[in-house]
């Protein structure tokens, strides 16, 4: 049995297995956590084996500079909007799909956005537990893949029902092994590999995909964790406790376990990260694979669960629990896997790169540039409650999004995909708006007379 908000944020008793984790509430101060409490957690999140299976795409079709140059890219422009959202979440102690009911979206259009972020994170667990399961089919010889992943879905649903201490505790066990057997591996790579020579050397597919390509599928693969940082930064107090975790996560977990995945495909001439670290180190690389995966796989659940009860309490009013509905997606998700969606892991991250990052232009302009909710998230936050009126829908906020998804999808030689769905969504938002929004002009006129 956990503590709940009511509709208008009030504290209320509401039953379900494990922790509810706040999921359609304020985190109140007195529950806020350590800012390095979060950063391990995050940093266990991107320091993943998808994370290298990109890597080592990047390595086998880019030469290494160039791939350096597409991740730090990347990892800057998701640096910046990460650090935005999350310093709202930690304002405002909100998670990412309930935060969108007042900055652009309105209650049903942020039920819609978190139905779509729960699709993308189950189908994100679905990826990892494939690789987990692929992991421990290789280390012991014995049933097959399809059960270990009916077996390890499990494991990990069962760490995400009971909330966030728990994953991070296991994040806490687990990240210092995996960093400690991902550096073994690439000390034993070096044994046989000139490094030197490979960073200059070309890679084994080269104009395989461009670099605006890569780009945009490396954007595809962090945003996620720049659309979620509220999620977990709504636990710190302040934007520059959020500056701290995502700076620290993104550069190490993204540009040096890229890096290091990119040199190790380069040596092996496959883009197949399971194998190249099973080539280059046997028993280890399989202990890689398991620590990696445990601790990552957990926050795509956790983050499923609460786009889910965001959605269901934004149409219905009606709360369910957390951790209840952990267990119901933890067996969809495990099914997924098992039905091998890791198959579609490429084409899943370039179409990621084009659908979610305009949502983030719209949260930012909404919230730091036309302040429409801001008295009302001030007034609630001083009662630990939320705000007690939210709009239905925000038609500019949906269209601006669409339009953004189109142009991104039609003009695919233009740019990067990407970073001109998010730019597109956020400046198109803040046109309309002034133009078409009644508060926002009549509020500009009271200005302009004043």
């Amino acid at each position: 049995m956990d503590e709940n908000v009511g509709n208008n944020g009030t504290k209320e008793e509401l039953k379900g297995i494990g922790s509810d984790d706040y999921s359609v509430a304020r985190v109140p101060l007195e529950a806020k956590s350590k800012v390095w409490r979060i950063t391990v957690l995050r940093l266990g999140v991107l320091a993943c084996l998808p994370l290298m299976m990109m890597g080592a795409q990047i390595g086998y079709v880019l030469p290494f500079w160039d791939g350096v140059g597409a991740v730090l890219l990347g990892s800057v422009i998701l640096q910046a909007v990460g650090w935005a959202l999350g310093t709202i979440a930690a304002r405002e102690g909100l998670s990412t799909s309930l935060m969108s009911r007042w900055t652009g979206f309105g209650r049903f259009g942020s039920s819609i956005l978190g139905l779509i972020i729960a699709i993308v994170c189950l189908f994100w667990f679905g990826i990892q537990n494939g690789v987990f399961a692929e992991g421990l089919y290789m280390l012991t010889g014995v049933l097959n893949v399809q059960i270990w992943a009916l077996i390890t879905g499990l494991i990990v649903t069962f760490i995400v029902i009971y909330g966030l201490k728990m994953m991070g505790l296991i994040a806490n066990i687990l990240l210092p092994v995996f960093i400690v057997g991902v550096f073994i591996a690439f000390f034993l790579a070096t044994q046989q590999y000139d490094i030197i020579g490979g960073l200059t050397a070309p890679p084994p597919a080269p104009g395989l995909m461009s670099f605006g390509a890569v780009v945009t599928m490396v954007t595809g693969g962090f945003i996620m964790g720049a659309i979620i940082t509220p999620d977990m930064s709504r636990y710190l107090k302040n934007g520059k406790q959020v500056f701290i975790m995502v700076a620290v996560s993104t550069f190490v977990g993204e540009l040096v376990f890229c890096s290091i995945a990119a040199i190790m495909a380069h040596h092996v001439g496959s883009p197949d990260i399971v194998a190249v670290v099973y080539t280059i180190s046997g028993l280890l690389g399989i202990i890689v694979i398991v620590s990696a995966t445990t601790k990552a796989n957990t926050p795509n659940l956790y983050v499923a669960t609460l786009g889910i009860t965001n959605l269901i309490e934004g149409f219905s009013k009606k709360k369910f629990h957390r951790g209840t509905m952990t267990l119901i997606f933890g067996i969809i998700g495990t099914v997924l896997s098992v039905l091998g969606v890791l198959n579609l892991f490429v084409g899943f991250m370039s179409l990621l790169g084009v659908v979610l990052p305009p949502i983030a232009g719209i949260m930012v302009v909404d919230y730091f540039f036309l302040k429409r909710s801001r008295k009302e998230l001030d007034e609630s936050r001083e009662r630990g409650e939320l705000p007690e009126f939210t709009e239905k829908w925000n038609i500019i906020g949906i269209i601006s999004w669409a339009v953004a998804i189109v142009f991104a999808f039609l003009t695919p030689e233009f740019g990067i995909q990407s970073i001109n769905s998010l730019i597109l969504s956020g400046v198109l938002y803040l046109i309309l708006m002034k133009l078409f929004d009644p508060k926002i002009k009549a509020a500009a006129a009271l200005k302009k007379q004043g």
